[in-house]
């Protein structure tokens, strides 16, 4: 159902300034964020073939060094647990092979289902209100106030954690050698990582090594960071959709006499109702595993990311302070937005029941009652094997994960 079909509300009469929202200025984040790894959400419509060729193979090129820089880290995982005195080290690696899967599995469900994301893209774009009056009417200014805020915030922690990650190190040295007298340059890396060579052999050796690490982690920061910008954009746009259905369900006059306008009116909205009902079920096919692995890692890698935070010196303890609220955020934005598209959703219902319809025929009432059966069943995120994402998904989280730091506390203390 396009918005050519949706009355408009509103004062038409006020000042206009500048062009109105477009939706590719409201997918501006993750799409710029992406093509800075090479991967082209809209390749499909690219005029430049061998742009398009030249971005792939920077993508594959950059996702194959990452890889392998991921067997280094569990190759340094299983040495590190072979001695006791060195379990501490596997500790600190293990939270960083989890994110790195983490962003393995959002790019791999990226290329896997890239025609579903495709085709529920064009249909929010095909929806999107596309003037000043229909944008008021949509408040689409206050849903993307609040989604920039959001965005904002959780890009400058992704990117916070692998800059800090990556570059604390060279700085760190780079101060010591050049301006506190230290005697030699500290050849040390943010991750721990084995390597089949000698990475400090020579400065070039080291360098390219060094740079190598930075970009594998500068990738994994953004292949984990846009799938989660994806998901808040397209969830932010369903709510918008499923607010404004609930808007126009209570504000409908139901006027007697007037029978054919009000069923034309309600067989509008149960179109949108269940096209926007099949979109939810396109963003549940997308998202679906990688939320799975998300979930089931999320509380394993805040328990190891604390235990570090605990029993670390000062500059790694605030290190890994900006891992574990990237950590957080990122699991409570999640559970936060399916907790949205829940209510969203179930607003649909309650509107359609606090309209007027007993002042309407025995058929709108038949139709209205289908579509609040319909909405009893909230649209929603959902792993596999788990429930509907929400808030209580994410006290869960925490919860469990504060019981494996408890553990993982008193054994390493015990021992």
């Amino acid at each position: 159902m396009g918005n050519t079909e949706e009355p408009v509300m509103g004062n038409t009469e006020e000042p206009v300034l500048g062009p109105p929202m477009s939706f590719s200025s409201i997918m501006s984040v993750p799409v710029t964020f992406y093509r800075t790894i090479g991967e082209d959400i809209y390749s499909h419509r690219s005029t430049n073939p061998w742009r398009s060729l030249l971005l792939k193979i920077y993508l594959y090129a950059g996702f194959i060094n990452f890889n392998l820089l991921v067997m280094g880290e569990f190759v340094y995982l299983y040495k590190s647990m072979q001695s006791y005195e060195t379990i501490k080290a596997a500790i600190a690696v293990a939270p960083c092979i989890g994110f790195s899967l983490v962003a393995d599995f959002k790019q791999g469900a990226m290329v896997i289902h890239k025609e579903t994301l495709i085709k529920l893209l064009d249909e929010l774009e095909e929806m999107h209100p596309n003037t000043h009056a229909k944008q008021r009417a949509y408040k689409l200014a206050d849903s993307q106030k609040t989604m920039n805020r959001v965005m904002n915030i959780f890009t400058s922690l992704c990117l916070m954690y692998t800059t800090t990650f990556s570059f604390y190190p060279a700085i760190k040295a780079t101060i010591k050698y050049n301006f506190l007298g230290y005697d030699t340059f500290d050849r040390n890396f943010g991750f721990l990582i084995w390597f089949p060579y000698n990475t400090s052999s020579s400065n070039l050796v080291y360098w390219l090594t060094y740079w190598d690490i930075a970009h594998g982690a500068y990738l994994a920061g953004v292949a984990f960071l846009c799938a989660d910008l994806l998901l808040i954009v397209v969830i932010t746009q369903l709510c918008m959709h499923f607010d404004y259905m609930a808007m126009r369900l209570e504000t409908h006059p139901c006027e007697p006499g007037r029978d054919e306008e009000n069923l034309d009116f309600l067989a509008s909205i149960i179109r949108y109702h269940n096209k926007c009902l099949v979109l939810c079920e396109d963003v549940n096919n997308l998202f679906n595993f990688s939320l799975l692995l998300n979930f089931l890692t999320a509380s394993m890698q805040i328990c190891f990311i604390a235990f570090q935070v605990t029993e670390s010196t000062l500059e790694v303890i605030l290190i890994y302070c900006i891992f574990l609220l990237t950590s957080m955020v990122q699991v409570f934005l999640v559970c936060y937005y399916g907790d949205e598209l829940i209510s969203a959703s179930l607003r649909v219902g309650d509107a359609a029941y606090n309209q007027k319809w007993f002042q309407c025929n025995k058929t709108y009432c038949k139709m209205l009652k289908v579509l609040i059966m319909r909405s009893q069943k909230p649209a929603s995120i959902r792993p596999p094997t788990f429930p509907p994402i929400s808030l209580v998904t994410y006290m869960k989280v925490i919860s469990m994960a504060y019981q494996f730091f408890a553990l993982l506390r008193t054994t390493y203390s015990s021992d």
